[in-house]
């Protein structure tokens, strides 16, 4: 259920991600930053969300606890699958070459996903734990955030 879920929602949020690249009221890269806010946001509470939600669930069928399961993760998975086809979009819009731009997006992302991977398997979950390991990811997920707001924030003030 898990996996189906993750998938559905990057699916999903692709999509809807592509739909506000087109039509977003908000400069892309402000997009972009909202969707890692509210990762990171879901991330810093998903730890209490989940055992709240297995406490509730504990006598429940396993259908009721997938479908659970299936409700707490569609968010957060559509607001990670919003994230690349956004950053595309700004991307082809400010190099006006698609290759390019969806290469090293795709790089960066896939490469990314890799290193975070090993170094969570390896060092983060030894040394930090569960807990940690969270708020270290959600604490990224604002960085980026942060850095791109106030890469934002600079252009408009220097334009």
């Amino acid at each position: 259920m898990v996996v189906t879920v993750f998938m559905l929602g990057l699916g999903v949020g692709s999509f809807a991600g592509g739909a506000l690249s087109q039509y977003a009221r908000w400069p892309l890269p402000a997009v972009f930053a909202a969707a890692e806010l509210a990762i990171g946001a879901f991330g810093l509470g998903s730890l209490a969300l989940f055992h709240w939600v297995a406490s509730a669930t504990s006598g429940a069928t396993g259908l009721e606890v997938g479908l659970a399961a299936f409700a707490l993760l569609l968010v957060p998975t559509t607001c990670m699958g919003a994230t690349l086809p956004v950053l595309v979009a700004y991307s082809v819009g400010r190099t006006l070459n698609v290759g390019r731009s969806v290469g090293a997006l795709y790089f960066a992302n896939t490469f990314g996903s890799a290193a975070g991977c090993v170094a969570a398997a390896v060092f983060i979950f030894e040394g930090l734990g569960q807990h940690g390991a969270v708020q270290l990811a959600a604490g990224a997920n604002a960085l980026a955030a942060a850095c791109v707001l106030a890469t934002l924030l600079r252009g408009r003030s220097a334009s």
